[in-house]
């Protein structure tokens, strides 16, 4: 019985066709740029559905669909792609939240400040679920609170002027930033799993406890259970 083109003679099995030309179709190449912006993508993933513990670097490479040492080439292990892709989210969130205070009245201002956060956690779901969960990776400078620490120190600057021009002490105006902040970022981590209700409600709900809060502030607070009776 004759050869058939593409099996192997008396066995019925196909055989490997060279290419025209006679060589073999190659797997093609993708630009190391276009490569790295990959992983970061399934790695931000991953961090966000299962934490840096929890990711492997053969994950990251399988979903890629590529081997282990194309990973280590570009990031070097887990802590160096995980550092790339917290540092890109604390930038996305800092860059969002500073281009958007851009009103003159401070209630306008904590709008802004909560729409903006709240926006992000709509928009980048996985970035801001990688940059709340915990990490030992994770420094004073490149996690969560470092992230709020910053943007309390924009608020700060405001609160300041704002309790000058009332007589109230502006040295108290970085412990009412860290409690605006904190409230709005816990409010934040909260709404991310129920989603209700909508950004807007949450956000106006955030000013109106803020913003009437502040509104009425006692210049010398005390603590009722303090008083002698």
């Amino acid at each position: 019985m004759p050869d058939v083109p593409g099996n192997d003679s008396g066995t019925g099995q196909r055989r490997a066709v060279p290419a025209a030309g006679g060589k073999r179709a190659s797997r093609v190449r993708m630009p190391a740029a276009q490569r790295r912006e990959q992983l970061i993508l399934i790695g931000r993933q991953l961090f966000a559905e299962r934490g840096f513990d929890a990711t492997s670097i053969e994950e990251v490479a399988a979903r890629a669909k590529v081997s282990k040492p194309v990973v280590y080439e570009h990031f070097g292990g887990k802590e160096g792609l995980y550092a790339v892709v917290v540092d890109r989210e604390v930038r996305a969130l800092l860059d969002r939240i500073t281009t958007a205070l851009t009103a003159g009245h401070p209630r306008e201002l904590l709008e802004q400040a909560a729409m903006a956060l709240l926006g992000y956690i709509e928009e980048e779901t996985s970035g801001f679920r990688v940059l709340v969960r915990e990490s030992p990776l994770m420094s004073a400078t490149g996690n969560f609170s470092s992230v709020l620490n910053d943007i309390a120190h924009q608020v700060e600057h405001i609160l300041g002027a704002e309790y000058k021009s009332r007589g109230y002490d502006p040295k108290l105006a970085e412990l009412y930033a860290q409690a605006l902040v904190g409230m709005v970022a816990l409010t934040g981590r909260w709404w991310l799993e129920v989603r209700k209700p909508r950004k807007e409600t949450v956000a106006a709900h955030l000013v109106n406890l803020a913003w009437n809060g502040l509104s009425h502030l006692e210049s010398k607070p005390g603590l009722i259970t303090s008083r002698p009776r």
